[in-house]
């Protein structure tokens, strides 16, 4: 069962920028809780703003927010990266942690469809719901849910900006052989 957060638990907030613009990565005490990736393209400002209207409390780093940002910057550069990083779990379901899980251990640069991931987790016919857990993914990137193709190999949905497009930029950058 999900357990509700305070909006005023979000406090920490680091801006990281790449060549695709500028995200952003929030945290709480417990870990990361959002990432905002730089595919909408917004100006730091908007985004800031954006940023800041949806959670006005978190106004500084921490060593989370700080590290996170760093590491993201590193990965937006081309770089594989171990995003050793807590994440607030609050907001999500069991069954989509076990999907986080499962996802956060797909290499760099490799893929896996639904199925093989509802596969990992024992429930062999909950592809849809994998599917389900990818689109509502608050941690895209360190949750690498670009890394989950449809049964076929094809390129599926993506929930961050730019969609099918911003996977697919993600999966050439990794080199990935799958597109």
């Amino acid at each position: 069962m999900k357990r509700s957060i305070e909006l005023d638990e979000v406090r920490y907030c680091s801006l990281f920028k790449c060549s695709l613009g500028a995200g952003y990565l929030l945290a709480t005490d417990r870990g990361v809780y959002e990432i905002f990736p730089p595919f909408s393209r917004e100006s730091e400002n908007a985004l800031r703003k954006r940023v800041t209207g949806l959670y006005p409390a978190a106004a500084q780093e921490n060593s989370t927010t700080i590290k996170g940002a760093f590491l993201l910057a590193k990965y937006f550069s081309g770089e594989a990266v171990n995003f050793d990083l807590p994440l607030d779990r609050r907001r999500i379901t069991p069954f989509q942690s076990r999907v986080y899980d499962i996802v956060m251990a797909i290499p760099y640069g490799c893929v896996r469809s639904y199925k093989e991931i509802a596969e990992k987790i024992e429930s062999p016919n909950s592809a849809r719901g994998v599917g389900r857990a990818m689109a509502a993914n608050p941690y895209p990137i360190i949750v690498p849910c670009h890394r989950v193709l449809g049964y076929s190999g094809k390129l599926t949905g993506y929930s961050a900006p730019g969609g099918i497009e911003s996977k697919k930029w993600l999966l050439e950058m990794e080199g990935a052989s799958c597109i």
